[in-house]
């Protein structure tokens, strides 16, 4: 799509939403970033990465070699589009209607991605001797396992002793007005997939029986109401949700053998995921269950609460939006919980988030270019000596 009546930033917000890049997908989107970027000095990597999941497209464009690196780290992938007969106008054909750029993506994070490129492309024009580097981290798994994408290209870096200084994520983060709440930090996620095993029997035999729902209820009900941490001046309480129960054979004169649970902690740096883990085995054991259980940690929480990309981020929103940004680290989990455990002080600032993920995404469309105008400020802050 291309319209010479729409802002540089809005003409490829639409160009990346015309291509259906549903995760792991890039379908294109890469090469267009590559495209635009290369005139302009960026060495662009393909940073291709497979595992059983399937194969990822990654790719890391850099311009300079001195540092310090400033990197903008996104993601080309997007979510299914659910009934596409339930979209108001076709999701992969970017339409705008009453101020809205709409369009699956449009908000998580194409058109974050374009505001990127924009601000870069400006501020190159303006600043061709800039100090330090410039670099962009982009994949196409980030909605989806999220393990061949972002991970993998950090691993890669730091192999080869690639240092990433600032790291500004271009997810989604405000609220009411673009800029309005910037992310600092993401609470960490610890999945567990639980089975705790009984004795099948005729429920009208229960002595001949050990019915594992009725074993695991009162732990359940302790963990449920356990108070995990007070959460600290940045992070609010650890939490801990089941999403998930499965037990029976689905006739009502049978007593299960086995109790499916699953379940999720959303934990603070007051916590760690080793000590999550102990507490809640040493609690089952206190019930004397007899379970097995598989741990996954998604991500470990992470918090930038002070420096220079603090700095200049909170500095450009309230020099171009005229009021300050909150501090947040509500939400779940980002690319960022890859790339802060390098020493990289990490922020996410994007467009708001009202309808990420929903049927009929959009985002307004001067939110764009008032992002796009945010980014370049903060590159400015941060890379030209002043």
């Amino acid at each position: 799509m291309s319209d010479s009546s729409l802002s540089p930033t809005l003409q490829l917000a639409c160009e990346l939403i015309a291509r259906p890049s549903v995760t792991p997908e890039d379908a294109g989107c890469q090469q267009l970033l590559i495209e635009r970027l290369a005139p302009l000095g960026f060495k662009p990597e393909a940073m291709p990465f497979s595992d059983h999941h399937g194969s990822v497209q990654n790719l890391w464009l850099r311009r300079g070699e001195d540092g310090p690196l400033f990197t903008f780290a996104g993601h080309t992938d997007v979510v299914p589009t659910g009934p596409e007969e339930e979209w108001q106008f076709p999701p992969f054909e970017p339409t705008f209607h009453e101020g809205d750029l709409c369009g699956r993506g449009a908000a998580d994070m194409k058109g974050s991605i374009a505001s990127m490129i924009t601000a870069i492309e400006r501020f190159v024009a303006e600043h061709p001797d800039h100090n330090g580097s410039i670099a962009l981290l982009i994949t196409s798994d980030e909605e989806g396992p999220a393990t061949c994408g972002t991970v993998k290209v950090v691993e890669a870096l730091e192999a080869r002793k690639e240092k990433i200084d600032w790291c500004l994520v271009g997810e989604p983060s405000s609220t009411e007005k673009v800029g309005d709440v910037i992310k600092n930090g993401r609470r960490g996620s610890l999945g567990a997939n639980l089975t705790v095993k009984g004795i099948q029997g005729h429920v009208a035999y229960p002595h001949l029986a050990n019915n594992p729902i009725h074993s695991a209820a009162p732990a359940m009900t302790e963990l449920a109401s356990t108070e995990w941490d007070q959460g600290n001046a940045f992070f609010p309480p650890t939490s801990f949700q089941i999403s998930n129960i499965h037990a029976g054979t689905g006739a009502t004169n049978v007593i299960p053998g086995t109790l499916n649970i699953v379940c999720n902690f959303r934990f603070s740096t007051e916590q760690t995921d080793t000590g999550l883990r102990e507490r809640f085995e040493d609690l089952l054991s206190r019930h004397q269950l007899n379970y097995d259980i598989d741990w996954r940690t998604f991500g470990q929480p992470f918090l930038t609460a002070k420096g220079e990309l603090v700095d200049a981020t909170v500095k450009a929103v309230s020099e171009v939006c005229g009021y300050q940004p909150e501090l947040s680290t509500a939400g779940g989990t980002s690319d960022g919980r890859f790339i802060a455990p390098t020493g990289a002080q990490v922020l996410e600032l994007g467009p708001c988030n009202a309808t990420i993920h929903k049927v009929n995404e959009r985002v307004s469309a001067e939110d764009l270019n008032t992002l796009s105008t945010i980014y370049q400020k903060i590159l400015g802050n941060l890379l030209v000596a002043g």
